[in-house]
Parts: C-alpha cells; structure tokens; sequence
C-alpha cells in the first residue's frame, strides 16, 4: 500500500470524545467566574442560579410551558433510573434496545425490577427495532440517540398521539443536536456532559403532565432511595422543578452549564445548535463517501445520528480479519491519530463492534472534523502498511 504523507493541519480543538464533550467554541475558566462558590446553592443565589439552568434549557429546547424540568444527580444514568424505579410497574413495558445504553435499561427493569409484562424489541448494532411492532398499551422505554451505536429513531411519528401507555426517552446524545417532538414524549432525560459539552454527574429529567399524573396517582411495590423520591404523601415534590435539587450540585458546573445555555443562544438557539452538528456530519458523509476503507455503521442514512458517528473499518484485507485482530487494528489506528495529538477518544465504544466514534454535536467546529478525517487516511494507512510488514 502507497505510504501516504503526513498531514500537515491539525484540528484546532482535537476533543472528539462521546461523553465528556468537547467545550463550545471559545470556552475559558475565566467566563465561569461569576459562579457562587463557597455559598449553599439553597442561598437565594445558588437558588436563582439552578432555576436560571432550568429556564434557559426550556428556551433552548423549546419545552412546553407545562412540561416541568429538574435537576437531579447522576448525570443521565441517574436521570433514567430515577423514572424507571418510580413510573414503571403500572402496567405492562415495552423496552427498545439497539446499543448498549438501551440494554442496559433493559436489563434494570427484566432483572432488577424484575417486572413480568415485559417485551423487548431488540436490534442489532446498526439498525433499529420493527417500531410499527410497539404496544403503546405498554409504557415504552427506549433511546432516541443510540450513542454507542450511532443509530438514532427517524423521528416521532412512530408513536401515537392517543397512546395509553407512557413513552419515556433517554436523550441524553440526541438533545441540543436534534429536534424532539415533545408532545410524544412523557419523559425525557440527558446529561449535561454530552450535546453542550458540560461537565459530569448531573442529570435532567423533563416530565409531561401525563407523567405527573402517573407519580401522583401510582406507589411501586418497592421502596425508593432518597435520590429516586419525586414526590412526597402522594404529592409532586415541587421544589426539585424550580431549582432545589435533591442533593447538593456543583455551582461550578451549574455556571459551566449556564454558560453552554447562553452560547446556544447566541448562535440561534436550537436551530443554530442542529444545524452545527448537522453540518458535522455532513463533512464526514462526504469523507466516507469517496474513501474506500470507511463506512458508517448505521444501515440507512434516515437512521444515522448526527452527534455520535460511528463508522466501521470496510476495507476487505480488514474486514476478513477475526473481530479480536480487527480491534487490535482499529486501536492501532487510533493510537496513532492520539499520538499526533490529532485527534482524541475516537475509539469505538468497548461493547460495540470494533470501529471508530467520532462525535459530531454542536460544540465541534466543522474544520476540525474535516481535518480529523485527513488525519484518519493517514493513520489507516500507517496502520494497513504495518500489519502487511507484519504479515
């Protein structure tokens, strides 16, 4: 194979990771100096800051006025367990899988809730579930981002607007990328680490009326920690949705996550946060287009996510390898981008087949996308030539 030069541009931010994010263009330690730090964030000033977080991610999302929004701990993991532990067990689930993230919710409610009326929809990586085979008699759990697969839902017209059951969307890689039609969705939770690139361990719930309903009209069989509880004698607790969150957060991250809210703002709100990330994944669509080696493992481009791209090694030489030497190729590859200090965690997800994850969401520049991709020629080629000299 033809020994290919060097590349001689690097991405000016090479931060590629699926979760922690990159920061937003122009991020600096010095735009979080107006966080309270040292005070109770049950102080009026802690307080008014945890409810502006909560008011800036309506308007940015553009939540309905009647949906309330919390705060809770645990990044998005901890947002998910908390709706499944206190909203499921009313009626029968269906839970949707195609990745990682979807099993493992699958695998909290078949053996840890241990809820009997359970069907699950599973996919292979790359594709997604028959959706027209959902029970929406059922509560429906599923992700509306595959981030370890890059394979998102097309959209929400799947779901019925008269459905009985509740839909509950863990977003967390889909929102501040990709619209949500809200009025489908019971739940919603995210993280602020992933599509604005803010730091870890708090979570979001978002909860429809009809979800209130089920918490307020519902008891499980089986008891709730502290951090899961969202009501009290039967009562939405109130406070967790203007600002008095359950545990203690950091007001660093919360002045980081306000700060992320602002920019979206000024580049155009939501609009101007899918269109980023739509046009990331376009300068990747292009590459993959007219290189040989690469292709992306979503099946359909109707499902292919715009934030956590995942691509596949396709070149024959490689693909006619066991999975365990196609890994050790693929880490290869990648070692040798991180080493040029090119091109950072780009590593497909350890539970995924073995490829490359390169994230795409708003906070990354589109030149550095393209510059990545110079950069990923270069390393499978180094990477191709050595494993034929090995050979």
């Amino acid at each position: 194979m033809t020994a290919i030069a060097k590349p001689g541009t690097k991405p000016a931010n090479p931060n590629f990771s699926s979760g922690p994010c990159a920061k937003r263009p122009g991020w600096s330690l010095q735009n979080l100096t107006d966080a309270p730090l040292g005070r109770s964030h049950r102080a009026k000033v802690g307080k008014g800051k945890l409810k502006l977080a909560i008011d800036l991610t309506r308007e940015v999302l553009q939540i309905p006025d009647d949906y309330r929004i919390g705060i809770v701990p645990a990044s998005d993991t901890g947002a998910v367990e908390m709706v499944l532990w206190s909203l499921l067990g009313a009626r029968g689930v269906d839970m949707l899988a195609w990745e990682s993230f979807g099993q493992g919710w699958v695998t909290d409610v078949v053996k840890q809730l241990k809820l009997e009326n359970t069907r699950t929809l599973k996919a292979e990586y790359g594709a997604i579930p028959d959706l027209s085979q959902v029970n929406f008699d059922n509560d429906v759990v599923f992700t509306w981002n595959g981030t370890t697969s890059g394979v998102r839902v097309p959209n929400a017209d799947w779901i019925p607007a008269d459905r009985a059951g509740l839909t509950i969307c863990d977003a967390t890689s889909a929102c501040f990328a990709q619209y949500l039609d809200y009025s489908k969705l019971d739940v919603v939770t995210f993280s602020w680490q992933k599509a604005l690139g803010g730091e870890a361990a708090h979570g979001m719930v978002v909860l429809s009326p009809r979800a209130v309903e089920r918490l307020t009209s519902y008891a499980p069989a089986w008891p709730l920690p502290k951090i899961f509880r969202l009501t009290n004698n039967g009562k939405l607790i109130e406070g967790i949705f203007v600002g008095e969150t359950i545990n203690t957060p950091s007001m660093l991250c919360v002045e980081d996550y306000i700060d992320a809210l602002e920019w979206s703002k000024s580049i155009g709100g939501l609009d101007g946060l899918v269109q980023r990330a739509d046009r990331n994944v376009a300068a990747m669509a292009a590459w993959v287009a007219k290189t040989d080696w690469v292709d992306f493992l979503a099946e359909s481009e109707d499902i292919r996510s715009n934030t956590s791209v995942c691509l596949k090694v396709v070149d024959p030489a490689v693909a006619a390898l066991p999975e365990k030497e196609q890994a050790a190729f693929v880490k290869a590859l990648v070692a040798a981008v991180e080493a040029e200090q090119a091109g950072y965690d780009i590593d497909g997800y350890r539970d995924a087949p073995p490829g490359l994850r390169v994230w795409c969401g708003a906070t990354v520049e589109t030149a550095d996308v393209q510059h990545l991709t110079v950069w990923l020629d270069w390393a499978f080629a180094t990477a191709k030539a050595n494993m034929a000299t090995a050979a």
